[in-house]
């Protein structure tokens, strides 16, 4: 036996193998993952801001990442791209959102739109915590 590098082929292998597996345990609900990525754009259609995410197997929305332009930052745009991203995902069956940060980037702004955390890990990155928060999406 020898661990190697992983090339595509492996890549997907691996992803196909626990993905079987998963579906084995529990039922999808949706077909596959459908990516959730939105932008947004100032008057000069320079993009200040997006969201991306997907839905996966069992109607779960999952936030990747979140960002705004440091410029455009407590004018309602990260909540604006929040919103529209649960909501699509509303549409499209979601029926939870969860994420991770960190305590020094959007702790605050995700529990001020309805997030409760429901995990933490202490100093990672030294000093600091990554955050886990969860919102049930009401229909």
């Amino acid at each position: 036996m020898e661990i190697k590098t992983c090339n595509k082929s492996s890549i997907q292998k691996i992803v196909d193998g626990i993905n079987n597996y998963n579906l084995q345990q529990v039922a999808a609900l949706a077909p596959t993952w459908t990516p959730l990525e939105f932008h947004m754009e100032n008057e000069e259609k320079e993009i200040i801001g997006g969201v991306l995410g997907g839905i996966g197997y069992w109607n779960g929305l999952e936030i990747k990442i979140l960002w705004v332009e440091e410029n455009y930052r407590k004018e309602g745009i990260g909540s604006k791209l929040l919103k529209h991203i649960e909501n699509i995902a509303k549409e499209k069956g979601a029926t939870i959102s969860m994420l991770d940060t960190f305590n020094f980037q959007a702790k605050d702004f995700y529990l001020k739109n309805g997030y409760q955390i429901f995990g933490e890990i202490d100093n990672f990155p030294e000093g600091h915590q990554r955050v886990y928060l969860s919102k049930k999406l009401n229909s």
